[in-house]
């Protein structure tokens, strides 16, 4: 009998996870968690913390590449469902300017905080969210590999 072996427990995940926090202390000079945990101990915490934390890749048109139970409880989502989505598809057309340009910003200055915006679940749901804090994955060499995005609160509407 297989084993069911959730997102967070996959290698690929468990250094993705090591990115995601190195990067966000690297940014911040602050830490979600206490980075000493054993990795895979850190993938399981992040996965199931209680805010949302979400990531995309470096395409052309980003294609998200991590999601934790609760950013795939908000978009109505599975796992396998969620990292084949492009990240803009999760923003109403008419604030895609808009929120590339916010992309851009954090690509030049490596964080940003305190934005807001309307996000639309699988099902058609929008919520807005506020205080969201957005900064660049780093991967062990320091290169850029991505972005990542965080938020505590969000309000259907």
């Amino acid at each position: 009998m297989t084993e069911v072996q959730y997102p967070w427990q996959q290698e690929v995940i468990i250094r993705h996870t090591q990115h995601l926090l190195h990067s966000y202390q690297h940014w911040t000079g602050e830490s979600l968690f206490d980075l000493s945990m054993a990795p895979l101990d850190l993938s399981q915490v992040l996965f199931h913390a209680p805010f949302i934390v979400v990531s995309h890749g470096m395409e052309t048109n980003p294609i998200f590449n991590y999601a934790n139970q609760k950013a795939l409880e908000l978009w109505e989502l599975e796992w396998n469902q969620f990292i084949q989505m492009p990240s803009c598809q999760t923003v109403e057309q008419t604030e895609r300017e808009d929120r590339q340009k916010l992309l851009e910003e954090t690509e030049k200055k490596g964080f940003t905080d305190k934005c807001s915006g309307v996000r639309v679940s699988s099902t058609g749901k929008k919520f807005y969210i506020e205080n969201i804090k957005l900064w660049n994955v780093l991967d062990e060499n320091q290169q850029r590999c991505g972005q990542a995005a965080m938020f505590y609160q969000w309000q259907y509407i």
